[in-house]
């Protein structure tokens, strides 16, 4: 692990793991977090590049940000947990369950997605071209290249195998809409 993640943590109990999407941090649960501490012992934390933790030098994938929770949880001597994944925080929580089934007690998927098709071709489009600009421009400047790989995550990422999901063992919650 090349980096130390910053997290939110409130209460005792069960761990409650809350995973974020992309270009959010931790705070996007504050309520949340207030509402489930008296029942559980919610962790919060911020992925790699977002929010407070760093950037580090490992890929910005989703499969990393997946290894980011398992060294997480190791450290924080989690060994088994309820895990909520909102938007690429979603993502997060399949690529791990599919890796690390022992360590989850249950999974709630809300707004994720296992690849790029999955999105509205008139939202992913604009997404795609921000991208190629972004990444034309990142090696020219920090803050196109942190565009390039922000965008990146929603045009190469997660590449979920429909097959794959199998391995997912948790009781599983998912929740989706058209709107």
């Amino acid at each position: 692990m090349d980096i130390t993640l910053f997290y939110r943590e409130k209460g005792n109990g069960e761990p409650f793991v809350l995973l974020h999407g992309n270009g959010e941090d931790s705070s996007y649960f504050k309520h949340q977090i207030e509402y489930f501490c008296d029942r559980y012992r919610v962790i919060a934390p911020d992925t790699r590049g977002h929010g407070k933790s760093p950037r580090g030098t490992s890929p910005f994938t989703i499969r990393q940000f997946s290894c980011d929770l398992y060294d997480f949880m190791k450290n924080h001597q989690i060994p088994k947990a309820v895990i909520l994944g909102f938007s690429d925080g979603a993502n997060i929580a399949m690529r791990f369950a599919m890796k690390h089934p022992d360590m989850v007690t249950a999974l709630i998927l809300n707004g994720g997605n296992l690849d790029a098709k999955g999105v509205k071709r008139s939202t992913q489009l604009p997404i795609e071209i921000g991208y190629k600009i972004a990444k034309y421009f990142a090696k020219r400047s920090a803050e196109a290249n942190k565009n390039a790989e922000l965008l990146g995550l929603m045009v190469n990422d997660p590449n979920i195998e429909p097959e794959e999901l199998a391995q997912i063992t948790a009781p599983t919650l998912v929740i989706c809409g058209t709107k």
